[in-house]
């Protein structure tokens, strides 16, 4: 298995519009952070994590030219905003691409983009098949690749994190249940949300993201979707457990 972090950022990305943070201004590319999106790839497929505003520019950006899956974790604008520029995959890979979500993320993508699914569709726009997936059962993303979601809350809102084999991803959580914890013990990889020092209502705090890594025991921990409140990587990297990261835009993690 091979994860390739396409973006890391939260819903701003990194550097945000106007700011003179001393993070938006940093030299240090680690700290220029697209929108939050991951690619898994296992057993010669390729598996999207979420498919934000930078979708486009990731695929480009990473020399990305095939995508057999997408998972989509929420719908919030961030994380599902790029999802009409799956149309250049379709065009290059001459198919369809299935799309596997909870019904109210199926629900909001037939509502907002209500033309990729009419009757008589405009010629052009994206193809995919819409799947709507059950929390609490298992699904087959690719043939034989099974993943198993995994409940989170967002603040208020249910959304849902994926488990591959003893690979997690988990964004935008703010508190994740005992029985969602059982589900992530034994992992090799965690990918966790960790916004900024500071308490967030809907996102986990740096100590929070590492309480909850203490709690399932990975044997490595990566954090993402990240606020530019967040010093600079070079900064907050080194006070971390030695089996916790900070992951990267580009950064790339092997089996």
């Amino acid at each position: 298995m091979r994860l390739h972090f396409l973006g890391t950022g939260t819903s701003t990305g990194i550097p945000v519009i106007g700011c003179q943070c001393r993070t938006c201004l940093s030299t240090d590319r680690r700290d220029d952070r697209l929108r939050t999106s991951a690619l898994l790839e296992v057993n010669g497929y390729n598996i999207l994590i979420d498919v934000g505003p930078d979708f486009r520019t990731q695929m480009i950006r990473a020399h990305i030219n095939r995508v057999n899956a997408i998972l989509v974790t929420h719908q919030h604008y961030d994380h599902v905003g790029g999802l009409d520029d799956v149309r250049g995959l379709n065009y290059s890979m001459g198919q369809s691409i299935n799309v596997f979500a909870e019904p109210n993320v199926a629900a909001a993508f037939r509502h907002n983009l209500s033309y990729i699914f009419a009757e008589n569709k405009y010629p052009g726009v994206p193809e995919i098949g819409l799947h709507e997936i059950d929390v609490n059962k298992p699904f087959e993303a690719c043939p034989g690749i099974v993943v198993s979601p995994i409940r989170v809350m967002h603040g208020k809102i249910p959304i849902v994190g994926f488990r591959i084999n003893n690979w997690a991803y988990i964004t935008d959580a703010s508190f994740i249940s005992d029985e969602s914890l059982s589900q992530l013990k034994g992992l090799d990889v965690l990918v966790l949300n960790a916004l900024r020092f500071e308490e967030h209502m809907s996102h986990f705090s740096l100590s929070e993201a590492l309480d909850v890594v203490a709690k399932v025991q990975p044997k490595r921990a990566y954090l993402t979707h990240i606020a530019h409140h967040m010093p600079p990587q070079a900064e907050v990297e080194p006070t971390l457990p030695e089996n916790v990261f900070m992951a990267y835009d580009g950064l790339i993690v092997n089996e």
